[in-house]
């Protein structure tokens, strides 16, 4: 009687997760040649209609797309023959010189073992070919770089990339850069080794709350990781959260965030939905179902962009070559 009255549970459940509504996109991209990954999303400051999607497509031949807001690739902007570039993140008001500041795109080149940084939006390296990382890994596969997000730290200014890798130690898996300038050029040196890991499989979805200086991070099948963002702040974790609301993988992660609340929206990969978590308390509020299959990156923005997307944009990574552009309204965040 038992086995029966938990079998109708599970039936109970499963009949209610396809019965979770999709919500269609506003917009479905043009396709990559290879596979899609991770986007950043870019705001133009002078017209928020010219704001550019960046979208990683991850193989030995691969690029970082840049798409407009109809979802159409803008080849001048595109990244190509990048050996599989992983995951994206992009930071505004990078400090050149004294009187220079640039926006810019940093992301994981794996198959070089290397991070890339470019300037936005005129796409030009400011790497000199890329900067090495995980330069101290004695496994092949520790020093394979996958997720990234930056951080720039409202005390300093000063702006730092935290890059994931294919697989690591239990401590000090991720490691943080700190991106700076000179007469020189630009430079990457490594600031600490920090983040806590499972063992169960990988780390490369991470995000960062800038205001809050909190750093999140996907432990695929553990939890949800919350460390300080701030280097002087210390490494202790600040909590290990999300784990029962999965599937199976926990993938990529967004953050909104609105004058009076945040969320965390991130990928139940498995499930093909997104579970919404509260950015302050990290309780889960709901579960999305946007339509997209096997999503590894999303990102979002709150700022209005266009007539399509008046209310901000929420884009995710769908696993057929291309990504899915929401009117953030139609998640109902608020």
């Amino acid at each position: 009687m038992k086995k029966l009255l938990y079998g109708f549970c599970l039936l109970v459940i499963v009949s209610c997760k396809k019965q979770l509504p999709v919500i269609q996109p506003t917009i479905i991209t043009e396709k990559t040649p290879n596979d899609t990954d991770d986007p950043a999303i870019w705001v133009n400051p002078n017209d928020a209609s010219k704001s550019i999607v960046f979208g990683t497509d991850k193989e030995t031949n691969g690029g970082i797309y840049a798409f407009n807001l109809d979802g159409k690739i803008i080849k001048e902007k595109s990244i190509t023959n990048i050996k599989r570039p992983n995951n994206v993140d992009l930071e505004y008001g990078f400090k050149l010189n004294d009187s220079t500041t640039t926006d810019i795109i940093v992301f994981t080149e794996r198959e070089r073992q290397q991070i890339r940084v470019f300037s936005v939006p005129d796409i030009k390296p400011l790497d000199n070919g890329g900067f090495k990382v995980f330069a101290d890994a004695k496994d092949p596969e520790h020093n394979l770089p996958m997720g990234i997000a930056l951080y720039k730290s409202p005390k300093t200014k000063s702006v730092y990339a935290i890059v994931g890798r294919k697989s690591g130690p239990e401590t000090g898996y991720l490691y943080q850069y700190k991106l700076n300038s000179d007469s020189l050029g630009v430079h990457a040196n490594l600031v600490r080794k920090f983040g806590g890991f499972s063992g169960k499989k990988e780390i490369e979805a991470i995000a960062v709350d800038n205001e809050n200086g909190i750093v999140y991070y996907s432990d695929e099948g553990h939890c949800i990781r919350k460390y300080y963002a701030e280097p002087s702040m210390g490494n202790e974790e600040l909590s290990c959260f999300g784990s029962q609301y999965f599937t199976k993988d926990i993938e990529g992660i967004a953050i909104a965030k609105y004058q009076d609340k945040g969320f965390l929206i991130v990928s139940n990969q498995q499930a093909h939905t997104f579970n919404v978590f509260d950015l302050k308390t990290n309780a889960f509020i709901k579960e999305l179902n946007l339509g997209t299959i096997e999503t590894d990156g999303c990102d979002v923005t709150t700022v209005a962009l266009s007539n399509k997307f008046p209310n901000g944009l929420f884009v995710s990574m769908n696993d057929e070559k291309n990504f899915f552009f929401h009117d953030l309204e139609l998640l109902k965040l608020n």
